[in-house]
């Protein structure tokens, strides 16, 4: 089958499965007379596998190195296993980090409506002043080593909450601080 007709089954671009190739998670497709690129129906489910995988968390040059051992005729399975095992300790991680995390943020709240509540009208209310010493370590360690499935940092940018928003900052600007 042609690259874009297992791009269009397979779920993915033309250029996904050139990348793929590149890498060498995908065979060298052999060409047609005419230069196109021909693929086993074997591709699809490569590809999909590829997919789900890199979908739990798994990354491109963690595949190429599982899939490389294979080709090798090595067992990669306790490989495969034990990255599966650390991409779940880290999520616990993550989520442990993010609940203290919404606690903290949840009691930084009630603090600020109380502020609010008695700040005088028209008057700052030194919200970002109140924030606890402890707040800006916890965030900057908890924002700066999340990364989403593609690599980069989320949207809050490493240095703290609420960094990508200023159009909605803006917006919703205050007399009160």
């Amino acid at each position: 089958m042609r690259s874009g007709e297992l791009a269009r089954i397979a779920g993915v671009s033309s250029d996904t499965l050139r990348h793929y190739e590149r890498l060498g998670l995908l065979p060298k497709a052999p060409r047609t007379a005419n230069g196109y690129r021909e693929f086993s129906t074997l591709s699809v489910e490569r590809v999909r596998m590829i997919r789900r995988a890199l979908g739990i968390g798994f990354s491109l040059p963690e595949l190429v190195t599982i899939l490389s051992m294979r080709s090798e005729g090595k067992l990669p399975c306790q490989y495969a296993r034990d990255l599966a095992q650390s991409k779940l300790e880290s999520l616990d991680r993550q989520m442990a980090e993010l609940v203290a995390l919404r606690s903290q943020l949840k009691e930084i709240l009630r603090n600020w409506d109380l502020r609010l509540r008695r700040a005088r009208k028209h008057k700052p209310a030194r919200l970002l002043e109140s924030l606890p010493e402890g707040a800006a370590q916890l965030t900057r360690a908890q924002f700066k080593h999340s990364k989403n499935g593609r690599g980069h940092e989320n949207n809050f940018g490493g240095s703290g909450i609420g960094n990508g928003s200023r159009r909605a900052a803006n917006k919703s600007t205050s007399k009160r601080g």
